[in-house]
């Protein structure tokens, strides 16, 4: 990398453009991506893509007026119309009282080492064989019948953030994924299920086998469902969806939403709205995280936050914007795409996990509903209430008893957080994670 291809370099040179032009302040972000994935089916190959972009945002202020523009081009003469396209956008649009960039206090300074950054670009024939591994692995399990596709991916970016405060920093993530999804049985009884792993490292996936393995296994649990009587009983969430709750209630102390008042917690900060045994917190630092950052989209310090302390909400999820907005201070929860402005969102969010196994945790139940896979979004924000479509197997005397399909489960997510319960199966494998989870009474409406 040469001192004019240096992201930092790069953008300082665009800050300064900006400012002689006219800004009263700005920043811009850079952003170098590349990826690799292959996908095979029945043992073919069907594609094997690669793809390389660089981009860049401008923000610039004048006064309380922000503009934001971005090119793929990173010429000289397409950098000078940038700032000035950015700077006749900026003088044009209204006045935004809550815009602007970050007081110096709230910069960051040293940068952590989290380790999100795997070294090095995998050839094609790697993926295809992790691809092919995990698809003739889910194949091998009887009673699997067809399949719908494996894949492997690699992506890795350089993420640079330059600023007209004096804050300049770069870093570099990446992540690798490998994934199967295979059928079960034959003609209109056929059933999905799939599988996959993601990590930041190679090294710390899940072997291809045992992706398709439980691939395989998961669509051959799901032959000949039920449907199920409409009832209220306790529900219980398999991991992989139960994450769904986190990523609802994440929505729901957004700070934008607040300041709009759009959302059914917008009164309940300092309040209890789960169980006192519940916690969830979010860990931008956290190493080798799916969605770890040093720093967020408005170089701000990040830092790890329970936003959920015993059962409670404790803060809002906030940007620069809807801080200024609600007359608080950012949690450094900015995120930023090249040509959009900073909007609130979480990093490595996730449930702490409870004391009680799953098996414990519906030991007790004589009649309930395990949800393995959830469909459509039947979640109003506003009032929190919640319907979603559900699939699953129906648990009787604390065991699981038969698969159930074509069911529908209903309530409000103000009742759904105060009455849950988490197993203690905490895994990370997605950027938001959540263990078991048990819910008391929530209405299934089946046949």
């Amino acid at each position: 990398m040469t001192p004019e291809t240096d992201p930092l370099n790069l953008l300082g040179g665009l800050i300064s453009k900006a400012r002689a032009a006219g800004a009263d302040a700005a920043d811009a972000v850079f952003v170098d991506s590349r990826s690799l994935s292959h996908a095979q089916r029945l043992g073919k190959p069907e594609h094997l893509e690669r793809s390389e972009n660089t981009d860049i945002g401008l923000r610039v202020f004048v006064g309380q007026r922000q503009a934001i523009v971005s090119s793929s081009d990173l010429s000289a003469e397409a950098i000078g119309e940038l700032v000035e396209r950015a700077l006749a956008m900026a003088r044009s649009v209204p006045e935004d009282p809550h815009c602007g960039l970050a007081e110096p206090e709230l910069l960051a300074g040293a940068i952590p080492d989290l380790d999100a950054f795997d070294a090095g670009e995998p050839a094609g024939e790697v993926l295809a064989d992790r691809a092919a591994r995990a698809e003739d692995a889910a194949r091998a399990v009887p009673g699997v019948t067809n399949s719908e596709g494996s894949g492997a991916n690699w992506n890795s970016s350089t993420k640079a953030i330059v600023a007209s405060t004096g804050f300049a920093r770069a870093y570099a993530v990446s992540g690798h994924s490998i994934g199967a999804s295979v059928l079960a049985g034959s003609g209109t009884a056929m059933e999905r299920d799939y599988d996959f792993t993601s990590a930041v490292h190679a090294v710390d996936l899940m072997s291809p086998e045992e992706v398709g393995r439980q691939a395989g296994e998961k669509a051959v649990a799901r032959l000949n469902p039920r449907k199920a009587e409409t009832a209220q009983v306790p529900v219980v969430y398999h991991p992989r969806v139960a994450n769904s709750f986190l990523r609802h209630l994440s929505g729901a102390i957004n700070g934008s939403a607040v300041a709009r008042g759009t959302t059914f917690l917008k009164d309940r900060l300092g309040q209890r709205i789960f169980p006192p045994t519940v916690n969830v917190i979010d860990d931008p630092h956290r190493l080798r995280g799916l969605r770890s950052r040093p720093f967020d989209g408005e170089c701000v310090a990040t830092s790890k936050r329970a936003f959920i302390d015993q059962g409670v909400l404790t803060s809002w999820m906030l940007d620069l914007r809807s801080a200024r907005q609600l007359k608080t201070a950012t949690t450094g929860h900015a995120a930023r795409g090249i040509s959009s402005p900073p909007s609130p969102s979480s990093s490595n969010l996730y449930m702490e996990p409870g004391e009680m196994n799953p098996q414990a945790l519906m030991a007790d139940i004589k009649s309930g509903f395990y949800i393995t896979e959830l469909f459509g979004f039947g979640v109003n924000g506003v009032t929190g209430d919640y319907s979603r479509g559900a699939s699953g197997f129906w648990i009787e005397d604390g065991e699981i008893a038969y698969p159930v399909s074509e069911v529908t489960i209903g309530g409000n997510l103000n009742d759904i957080f105060l009455h849950l319960t988490p197993a203690d199966d905490l895994e990370f494998r997605y950027g938001v994670n959540a263990p078991t989870l048990r819910v008391e009474g929530m209405t299934v409406a089946g046949k």
